[in-house]
């Protein structure tokens, strides 16, 4: 079970590292679109459709790293004088009946929308736009799948918590639920 929680782990952590990059990419981009804007009054639309392209992943894909590291908004009055026991099972709860029911509806309402989106080849409605929208769509499954595997991860560390089992883990070192 430590193999299957590690694998993911390191998973979710090579792509949460690849996904910082976009967030450099996009700088520069937007920096060249409005450099070519202001000084030669020329605005390409693919080059500002890839702004959304990137900003797009940029989220879409990091959402995972952000679940693994703990980085999402938290109202945590309670939360935070708990146990790590109390915590686990918090996290577990929380995981298991509303991160899980939450991804698998999007994935529900969005596969239509996204296989409709590759069954006409999507692209742009802009003549000069990019012709790949439907990549852009297929973010859509990809976000609440990536989820749900750290999810997964999640439900393993949270459950090896509760049954006191020491992990080593990439980010943190938890023994016993300390992190």
């Amino acid at each position: 079970m430590t193999a299957f929680y590690r694998f993911i782990t390191h998973f979710i952590e090579r792509l949460g590292g690849l996904t910082a990059y976009l967030g450099l990419i996009l700088v520069i981009n937007t920096a060249l679109v409005v450099a070519l804007r202001y000084a030669f009054n020329w605005a390409p639309i693919a080059l500002q459709e890839t702004m959304t392209y990137l900003h797009a992943s940029l989220f879409m894909l990091g959402a995972a790293y952000t679940l693994k590291h703990d980085g999402h908004v938290r109202v945590d009055v309670f939360y935070q004088h708990f146990t790590p026991q109390k915590k686990a099972l918090v996290n577990l709860l929380g995981t298991l009946f509303l991160l899980f029911p939450t991804c698998l509806f999007i994935l529900f309402i969005c596969f239509p929308y996204v296989e409709s989106s590759w069954s006409m080849g999507e692209r742009s409605i802009e003549g000069n736009g990019l012709p790949w929208l439907y990549l852009l769509k297929s973010l859509l499954l990809i976000q609440p799948i990536l989820l749900m595997l750290q999810g997964l991860a999640e439900i393993i560390k949270n459950i090896l918590i509760l049954q006191g089992i020491h992990i080593e883990t990439e980010d943190a070192h938890i023994e016993g639920g300390q992190l």
